[in-house]
């Protein structure tokens, strides 16, 4: 489960209007219910908020007009949950069309160093999350992969494994995500993802080396017929409770670290899925999970990274042969 070879189905980029508005929607507790509180993090401003309300699952809908007429439809499944924030569609900055069968192929071995992903792939945001944290968007070229039609270079001339992510780097080509995110933390400046603390170190291997099993718990429910709450209650938990081992911070190891990188693609694309096709809420009873969510959402280099979540539940649930 180490890489993304499947095509996803999604619109082009080139689609979104460049005033398109990315905002963020904040749960605030009341006395007994929750209301929303919108946050406009674009530019420009929003001129207009207009909320509906959807007769599947109570969600709400937030159609917002930007001033030059971009819209935008927010959606949140999470009225009731004073708990969590439920964060809407990133502000994605101008990003590179993903390559085709049509495209010609960069300079490879050029000396310059590339990091090849899909903007719909979990495995690939995790070293692309890694490279933003670490500053080095001027030093790791992003060159994104259309695996739906993807160019025969990449097999032929590149990788091998014809998969994502991988790294172009001293004119070597390296695979598998885990490793990836090690290996740029290590060997690129910026802000180290790994701490010093020797039990730290060694609860963030262990972590580490769950991740995999973790992701087949959750790939395994979503395809299953019947009463999956069992098993996912079991992953959830585990996590809830790594998250309670350090109290310097709100992520696994305290701190921001590789650990988060690991996990957060897969949390995020499977609270939205597991939501809509199991009415499952892996945020219920584990505030711990909730404010992790909400803290990750304010590390920039995440965000970045992120795209529509309902296009995301799209593309994820046609992944599973859902739609």
């Amino acid at each position: 489960m180490e890489d993304c070879n499947r095509g996803y189905r999604r619109r082009s980029r080139e689609s979104i209007p460049r005033t398109a508005l990315y905002c963020r929607l904040a749960l605030m507790p009341q006395a007994t219910n929750a209301s929303f509180l919108l946050v406009c993090a674009a530019s420009p401003p929003c001129n207009s908020v207009t909320r509906t309300t959807s007769q599947r699952r109570g969600a709400a809908i937030y159609h917002v007009e930007g001033r030059w007429g971009a819209q935008s439809s927010l959606t949140s499944k999470y009225l009731g949950d004073p708990s969590m924030a439920a964060v809407a569609p990133s502000r994605l900055a101008s990003l590179p069309p993903s390559l085709t069968s049509a495209s010609e192929p960069p300079a490879i071995f050029d000396g310059t160093t590339r990091l090849y992903v899909a903007y719909i792939c979990p495995f690939a945001q995790r070293p692309w999350i890694t490279r933003n944290y670490k500053g080095l968007q001027d030093k790791i070229e992003l060159v994104p992969i259309d695996l739906l039609n993807r160019p025969a270079w990449y097999k032929e001339k590149l990788y091998s494994e014809n998969k994502v992510p991988s790294l172009e780097h001293n004119n070597e080509v390296r695979g598998e995500s885990l490793d990836l995110i090690k290996y740029i933390d290590a060997h690129f400046e910026g802000p180290a993802l790994k701490p010093d603390d020797p039990a730290k170190q060694q609860f963030a291997e262990e972590l580490l080396s769950y991740s995999d099993s973790f992701n087949m718990v959750l790939f395994r429910a979503t395809a299953a017929k019947g009463d999956v709450s069992g098993e996912l209650d079991a992953a959830y938990d585990k996590i809830e409770d790594a998250l309670s081992k350090f109290s310097d911070g709100p992520f696994f190891l305290g701190q921001f670290s590789l650990v988060d990188i690991a996990y957060a693609p897969f949390v995020e694309r499977f609270q939205t899925l597991l939501l809509d096709v199991k009415n499952y809420d892996i945020l219920k009873g584990r505030p711990n999970l909730a404010l992790w969510i909400e803290e990750l959402n304010k590390i920039e280099a995440y965000v970045q990274t992120r795209i529509d979540p309902q296009e995301l539940l799209s593309a994820t649930k046609k992944r599973f042969g859902l739609a």
